[in-house]
């Protein structure tokens, strides 16, 4: 699992810093998370290749998370795109988007299809043979969500030595990764535990931006390997949350400690800060393994 870090700045892009806007790569699948001004220029800089995106996952209609959006719909079309192309976000997405396409008579030549989200639960979102992709309803000023993404159990692991000291053929190879007994060059039944190794333990990731300080999401995200959580602010800016609906490093490490998360990366930060190092110190009072987000940043999860 790796996750690049295209922008991580709240409201308005700056020369050297972009708004929210993420690719994760997961089990071969790309997923592209919020959309901000730059995106695609950051995907140019960071060398991913834009046909590898079919999914979008936007968290709200607020600009610094999806006017890239726009231009990154139409960039696919002049790049002569035929795979289709599948954006998930807030009910009203599709009008935005669309109305754009019809102004400028540049509709798609691709199939574009769009999944609106109205829902105030958890719900699953997209799911494939490998990947389950659930909401995590945010608290902010419009309708909002994070987004938690999850391994599937993947296969066992072939053990080499024992099947090549049971002779056993290798045509039973895919069968003895899905689980099943084999049959030795005796005649002898083999127990699958004998031929194989535990598979991974899957991973899991939750993306969380924006919202304020918001317990109810803990239960949802309990024991994620990695939060990203927003933290727009330092403690002593705390009183600009409640009229923002934004939440401090310091309550975003609150979170990450009440879900046991095994990591924290604090982003979306309020460019009022000279150091982002800032961020770190006040949250490492709270949970002990914490990283910042930067643009261009790559993380192996």
């Amino acid at each position: 699992m790796k996750l690049t870090i295209l922008g991580c700045y709240s409201a308005t892009p700056r020369a050297l810093t972009n708004p929210t806007s993420q690719v994760l790569e997961i089990k071969g699948k790309m997923f592209l998370i919020d959309c901000g001004e730059g995106t695609q220029v950051q995907l140019r800089k960071q060398k991913i290749k834009f046909s590898r995106i079919s999914h979008i996952f936007i968290s709200h209609l607020h600009g610094d998370h999806f006017f890239g959006l726009p231009g990154l719909v139409s960039t696919f079309r002049l790049l002569g795109r035929e795979k289709e192309l599948h954006i998930h976000g807030p009910k009203g997405i599709k009008e935005a988007i669309t109305l754009l396409l019809k102004l400028g008579d540049s509709w798609t030549n691709y199939p574009l299809y769009f999944h609106e989200l109205t829902s105030k639960e958890t719900e699953l979102v997209y799911e494939d043979e490998k990947v389950t992709v659930r909401t995590i309803p945010l608290k902010h000023r419009v309708y909002t969500n994070g987004f938690l993404f999850s391994e599937k159990l993947g296969q066992r692991t072939l053990n080499i030595e024992a099947v090549t000291k049971y002779g056993i053929d290798k045509s039973a190879f895919n069968n003895i990764k899905n689980g099943k007994d084999a049959e030795a060059s005796d005649g002898k039944t083999i127990k699958n535990e004998e031929l194989t190794f535990d598979p991974p333990k899957p991973k899991s990731y939750a993306f969380c931006s924006d919202t304020i300080y918001y317990e109810a999401i803990v239960p949802i995200i309990a024991g994620v390997d990695t939060l990203y959580h927003e933290s727009t602010f330092l403690d002593s800016e705390e009183r600009l949350c409640q009229k923002t609906k934004h939440t401090t490093a310091k309550q975003a490490a609150t979170i990450a400690k009440m879900a046991q998360a095994k990591q924290l990366i604090l982003g979306h930060y309020s460019t009022r800060y000279k150091s982002l190092e800032l961020f770190r110190e006040e949250a490492i009072t709270v949970f002990p393994n914490v990283e910042l987000a930067e643009d261009g940043k790559v993380f192996d999860l």
